[in-house]
């Protein structure tokens, strides 16, 4: 009997349909007349998203992988270009500033035929990129429509309840309100790498690329991440209102914001709830807690702690392999106990690194040796090494499973609260 071959990966022209079907089925979310809400008052209205996917294919593969002749060069330059959480001032347009949304799909049913056309065309290259290839760029575009299917879901996450399509989805139960009871484990002194080189053959970002050896000094971290049960007892100890847990930003942040409590949360007349995508919850203490950076700084202080260097966090992954049990790849609008995934502990025994939540670091998210900005895509990373955005590792419940490799760099900047970002501390 011949022995069962595995299935060969989808092509790249299937994964781009694949991320287009995602990025479609996250938009379906929300009700129509709701479209041209800002849910994140530093971000773009949810109707710009829809036609920026298409407009950043169009404008990546035109006269790179082939001729696109711009149907309307108006909407191109429109859908172009994000804001970032920190540009210097919140946007000030207004809904009818924008194109309707009949003329918004309109141009992205367009581009999208016009690129299939010329795909169907095109000799295909086998999924091995390298630099200054075809298959680089359609990873570029399958890549970054699939890191806007999870940060659009932190925008969506904040629009209020009635304004989506409800979900048929399992409650959240008695069982999730369970407390995990934190507790170290050591990592043995010893080297750790941080990215990788283009020689690797395989595809990653502007800064994923220098190979760099670090050498990392014993020390513990938590074997899970901190959950919101272990945030709740900093925040009844006063740990918003300490003045010695907060550096002077993060407080001056706090204190204007009137921030008391992560953004997920709220207090109801029997205690803390929990806002998930389609229903608010009673507080589940074994899930992650998902908080700024500020916020993480200030716990792992109250705990006698830190959050660790991006080079600690490596060290520590280390062996660690995202599984299926994990939690990533849009299998869950929520996260699980953190205490959900055992078989994927690192060699350290450190749990649930792949998914669940990114994890932040103390690291200023900056170039590795060598860098070198993507010619087509100059300002994906460069425009971020400035000094006010930390890396984070890991990933999410709504993170893709294509991201989740261990050279994978995210950042956000330490107040955004928004993203489904936890952390785990570290001490020396």
């Amino acid at each position: 009997m011949a022995e069962m071959q595995p299935p060969h990966p989808p092509t790249l022209a299937a994964r781009l349909t694949h991320a287009r079907a995602a990025s479609d089925a996250l938009f379906d979310v929300v009700k129509p007349e709701f479209l041209y809400e800002r849910p994140i008052r530093e971000r773009h209205r949810i109707v710009f998203y829809i036609g920026h996917l298409e407009a950043f294919d169009r404008n990546l593969f035109d006269r790179r992988l082939f001729d696109l002749p711009s149907a309307d060069s108006r909407l191109d330059q429109l859908f172009a270009f994000g804001i970032d959480p920190v540009d210097g001032g919140l946007p000030t347009d207004t809904p009818a500033d924008w194109p309707a949304l009949a003329e918004v799909h309109a141009y992205g049913r367009d581009v999208r035929n016009r690129i299939d056309e010329r795909l169907a065309a095109f000799d295909l290259p086998p999924d091995a990129p390298n630099h200054d290839t075809p298959a680089q760029l359609l990873n570029v575009a399958i890549e970054h429509r699939l890191m806007h299917v999870e940060t659009l879901a932190y925008m969506l996450h904040q629009l209020p309840l009635a304004q989506k399509h409800a979900h048929d989805l399992p409650r959240a139960h008695a069982a999730h309100l369970y407390a995990v009871k934190p507790e170290m484990v050591p990592v043995p002194a010893g080297r750790t790498e941080l990215g990788m080189t283009v020689e690797r053959g395989v595809f990653g970002w502007d800064n994923e690329f220098g190979e760099q050896q670090v050498a990392v000094e014993a020390f513990d971290i938590d074997r899970y991440m901190v959950t919101n049960g272990s945030f709740l007892e900093f925040i009844e100890d006063g740990g918003y209102r300490r003045r010695n847990l907060w550096n002077d930003a993060d407080w001056a942040w706090k204190e204007s914001a009137r921030i008391a409590h992560p953004v997920f949360w709220s207090r109801g007349a029997e205690g803390w709830r929990l806002r998930t995508m389609f229903e608010d919850i009673a507080l589940p203490l074994a899930w992650p807690a998902y908080v700024s950076h500020a916020e993480a700084s200030a716990f792992a202080r109250w705990r006698g702690a830190k959050l660790p260097s991006e080079a600690q966090w490596q060290r520590a992954a280390h062996g660690a392999l995202p599984c299926q049990t994990d939690n990533f790849d849009f299998r869950n609008w929520n996260p699980v106990a953190v205490d959900a995934t055992p078989d994927s502990a690192s060699t350290w025994g450190v749990e649930g690194l792949y998914g669940n939540g990114w994890e932040w670091t103390s690291t200023l998210f900056g170039p590795l040796p060598g860098f070198k900005p993507f010619p087509f895509y100059e300002g994906y990373s460069a425009n971020f090494f400035d000094g006010q955005h930390y890396a984070m590792k890991g990933g999410s419940p709504r993170t893709a499973q294509c991201m989740l490799r261990p050279t994978f760099r995210n950042w956000f900047q330490p107040h955004y609260q928004y993203a489904y970002a936890g952390f785990r501390c570290v001490r020396d």
